[in-house]
């Protein structure tokens, strides 16, 4: 028999934990972008799992419904869940579903879900290094900053498994977009990257032109 986790159900446990004074803060905290129960991610985490367990028994298909649904909620606490069940399951995902994920990130986007999503997709394209052209493509011609984002912060502790060939086109490619998330993003990368290798970051930062905030942000172990 097949098990089944219900939208029905995870709103009744979130709603029971809810706490109207703390969702307000957390709202204030997302420039009200979002409404939230008021549950904080300790606490979400310790009630959401055994769900998170259990969800590693349902299909694909019946996980990927509970995300979809999990993400048309208006609470931040139900993206967060759908992040962390795409998480728990990433090894289960085909190219072919690993691909309905490109959407997600700009669904009710705003950096903590966009940074939240890359972990899966960056666990799942690691481990089919067989995919990361076509994936870096796709991220990277996107009209979605978000998107492009991703690309550019996708290989965030790989180390040694870094391909610095798509790291420095992420960032020459957007090096020019004044978008505040992009420039963090390069200044991230490079600084994530600089603990490996700091001397292909200190190079690169000396053969090409970054804006300061990306430098300022890359250079910081350098």
């Amino acid at each position: 028999m097949t098990m089944a986790i219900s939208l029905a159900d995870v709103l009744t446990m979130f709603q029971k934990e809810a706490d109207p004074e703390r969702a307000e803060q957390m709202a204030a905290y997302m420039r009200n972008r979002f409404a939230f129960f008021g549950i904080n991610k300790p606490e979400r985490k310790a009630l959401t799992a055994q769900l998170l367990k259990d969800s590693r028994k349902i299909s694909v298909s019946a996980l990927l419904e509970l995300v979809q649904q999990l993400y048309s909620q208006p609470q931040r606490e139900c993206h967060y869940l759908a992040i962390d069940l795409l998480e728990r399951n990433h090894r289960r995902l085909t190219y072919e579903v690993f691909q309905l994920l490109y959407p997600l990130i700009d669904q009710n986007a705003w950096w903590d879900s966009v940074d939240a999503l890359r972990k899966p997709m960056s666990l799942w394209v690691k481990e089919h290094r067989e995919y990361l052209d076509e994936v870096m493509d796709v991220l990277l011609s996107a009209p979605s900053f978000w998107q492009r984002r991703v690309a550019i912060t996708l290989q965030l502790q790989w180390k040694e498994d870094t391909d610095t060939h798509w790291l420095a086109r992420a960032i020459l490619e957007n090096r020019e977009d004044q978008e505040f998330f992009i420039q963090k993003a390069i200044g991230w990368a490079l600084r994530d990257y600089s603990k490996t290798n700091p001397e292909w970051v200190r190079a690169f930062l000396q053969q090409h032109e970054l804006s300061r905030l990306a430098v300022r942000e890359g250079s910081k172990y350098v």
